[in-house]
């Protein structure tokens, strides 16, 4: 195919090159009229955050309109399974995430929990999710990974990432790993500003790419780019950019021959350097297969520019028609392999008849000191730190809620950085519930007053664990989940015997 002249005169084939390569969010829980008709022109894929889903069957009728419209649709998520969730944002997750399975360190526990999460995904019509996390995270000042990652070992990261992606993709929904190549060694989050990655080549090939080379010996169908600058392969270009890094070190070194997706390139780390546009007409030029429009850009005008976009640079010459060509046949032959996965009866397990998640999370607890079974009801005192924009701000966690249901007196409080402290309850124990604590400076002094004056407290870190408090006991969830908050709960009332857990 030839394109020549200007843009009103591109080719319909050109147009649905274009179209074929962008994955964009839309706000509401119905698919929009202009939705409907970008998909009916060849709209290649459709992403869902947790504002698009409500329950099972809002989320089944949503993703079959979306295939009314055009039956090889990708329409992707990303259910991590972990604080992560967007099937379960509303609820919180019955799984605990990838840290505490990590922690557990049972790959076979971590597949069976991956192969629920694609049952519950696969029976939601969801064929594409952007998951598992397999960054390493080497820096407990990450602000973006913490709980999503594994561990800080790139090998136990490697074996549970194959483990995660086997799993899911025995369900039938296609695994996508990221963040290429690797978020977990930096202290900036991707999605405020660009982080730059500092290690050599060789200190990648040691820490970062072993969950990589992993998950592509599994046969994970998709990989997204970390918006990230890795001078030691490209001084210039953040990953979701470079042609380094896409081709020479994903495509050529590492042999990786699936779809490539962008992380979302209306984050101000990309967007704000080099437009939206511009960032998803030079993620393609680089390498990358689809574009994810994921955040605060999902309108029909938006997708619109970004289509324009392309084309326009294939008319100029700033993107190779052969290059788009390819990227949307990689992403034809993710929808052609997703249409044979469901032709298949592959949908078993998932939250309804899947008990793994709570196991997992029981499995995940870590525990220091004494004081439970808790006796009589407690205070419980919950400081809400700030979380990344990857957390929706919806999503309930806590010990609170589950521990009342099983001791029926408790109480609890929830506290931000301008409240005050309250006065611990005489005669009754206290149970304070942090949430990476070693990374906020008021929750780490609430919690030092609180220990001061009651050091029996007992500490719940349920996020990324920091150094240990002093004195007292002290109970790691490594997870925020709904499961974890139960497994806790079912500890202090005495339904699971501190015995059996793991110390810390």
């Amino acid at each position: 195919m030839s394109v020549r002249g200007g843009l009103s005169g591109a080719s319909p084939e050109l147009a649905k090159l274009a179209d074929t390569v962008l994955q964009p969010g839309f706000v509401g829980t119905e698919v929009p009229d202009w939705l409907r008709r970008r998909l009916s022109e060849g709209l290649g894929g459709v992403a869902l955050y947790s504002r698009n889903l409500v329950d099972g069957p809002q989320i089944r009728a949503l993703t079959a309109a979306l295939r009314a419209e055009n039956p090889d649709v990708v329409i992707a998520t990303d259910e991590e399974g972990g604080d992560v969730t967007r099937l379960e944002a509303l609820t919180g997750s019955s799984r605990p995430g990838n840290l505490a399975l990590g922690a557990v360190d049972d790959p076979e526990l971590t597949e069976l929990v991956a192969r629920g999460i694609g049952a519950d995904l696969a029976r939601a019509g969801i064929t594409l999710n952007y998951a598992p996390v397999v960054d390493v995270n080497s820096d407990l000042d990450n602000p973006v990974v913490g709980t999503r990652a594994f561990g800080s070992d790139p090998w136990l990261v490697a074996r549970h990432a194959a483990a995660w992606v086997t799993g899911l993709q025995a369900s039938g929904v296609a695994a996508c790993a990221k963040h290429f190549p690797g978020h977990g060694a930096t202290a900036v989050d991707s999605h405020n500003d660009l982080p730059t990655v500092s290690y050599s080549a060789e200190e990648l090939a040691a820490t970062t790419l072993p969950p990589y080379r992993t998950a592509i010996e599994a046969g994970v169908r998709a990989v997204m780019t970390g918006h990230l600058l890795v001078p030691a392969y490209d001084t210039e270009f953040p990953a979701t950019l470079s042609h380094r890094l896409l081709v020479g070190l994903l495509r050529e070194e590492l042999g990786f021959d699936g779809l490539i997706v962008t992380d979302a390139v209306e984050m101000p780390s990309v967007a704000e350097r080099y437009g939206v546009t511009g960032a998803a007409v030079r993620a393609l030029a680089a390498g990358a297969d689809a574009v994810c429009v994921g955040g605060e850009r999902k309108g029909a005008g938006v997708v619109g520019f970004m289509r324009n976009a392309i084309m326009a640079a294939v008319i100029d010459g700033t993107l190779p028609e052969e290059r788009l060509a390819e990227a949307a046949e990689r992403v034809r032959r993710l929808a052609a392999w997703s249409a044979e996965q469901r032709g298949a009866t592959w949908v078993t397990g998932g939250t309804e008849t899947d008990p793994s998640g709570l196991a997992a999370a029981r499995r995940a607890l870590r525990v220091r000191g004494e004081g439970f079974p808790l006796v009589t009801a407690p205070q419980v005192v919950e400081f809400v730190s700030e979380t990344n924009i990857a957390i929706d701000r919806v999503t309930p966690w806590g010990v609170a809620e589950p521990l009342a249901a099983l001791l029926p007196g408790t109480d609890g409080v929830r506290l931000g950085p301008e409240d005050p402290l309250p006065v611990p309850a005489e005669g009754r124990p206290l149970v304070v519930v942090v949430r990476d604590a070693h990374r906020h400076a008021w929750v780490t002094a609430g919690l030092d007053a609180l220990l001061a004056r009651r050091p029996d407290a007992i500490v719940v870190e349920m996020g990324l664990p920091g150094p240990l408090t002093p004195g007292g006991a002290h109970i790691t969830t490594h997870g925020a989940t709904t499961a974890s908050g139960q497994a806790v709960a079912e500890l202090l009332s005495g339904r699971t015997a501190a015995t059996d857990l793991t110390p810390a």
